[in-house]
């Protein structure tokens, strides 16, 4: 576990990563989705190890680096290809679920660490996501804006 000082902490089919299997990566996430499941598709939800983002079975101060690529959907079907694809909100406590989360990766994130968040304003404003975290991110960048829908990546270091 010494080499492992990156944590995807909501890995889903691990997108953003160049390397899906990054050496001093370690990915975790609550479910695992076989490979196919969305037709003529090849990617798989396959973490290093099922864990919840809100309960880290890590040290405090374990990570020098931690990833957060949050669902940002609320409202998808149980058999959903978005939903296995991406995962899913709880539709009654994501608040409560994403302020812990935040307080669970900023126990394991080491002093002058970097939490990077990415999400989807689709459902949720950025406002309304950053009101739960108790830190304010040091910068961020949207990185598409298709109608009312944008991703970006907001950037938080442990001071």
């Amino acid at each position: 576990m010494r080499d492992k000082f990156i944590l995807d902490a909501c890995c889903g089919c691990k997108m953003m990563w160049f390397n899906k299997n990054h050496p001093n990566a370690l990915y975790i996430d609550v479910r695992k989705e076989e490979s196919g499941f969305i037709k003529g598709r090849r990617e798989s939800v396959n973490p290093d190890l099922i864990m919840d983002f809100r309960d880290l079975k890590f040290e405090d101060e374990t990570f020098y680096l931690v990833v957060w690529d949050i669902p940002h959907l609320r409202t998808l079907g149980k058999n959903s290809k978005f939903r296995k694809f991406y995962g899913c909100l709880d539709k009654y406590n994501w608040e409560d679920d994403l302020s812990r989360g935040f307080k669970e990766i900023w126990r394991v994130l080491k002093h002058k660490g970097i939490l990077v968040l990415k999400f989807n304003n689709y459902e949720i404003p950025f406002k309304k996501i950053l009101s739960l975290f108790p830190v304010e991110p040091l910068f961020g960048n949207i990185t598409n804006s298709r109608g009312k829908s944008q991703t970006k990546w907001f950037c938080f270091m442990k001071l």
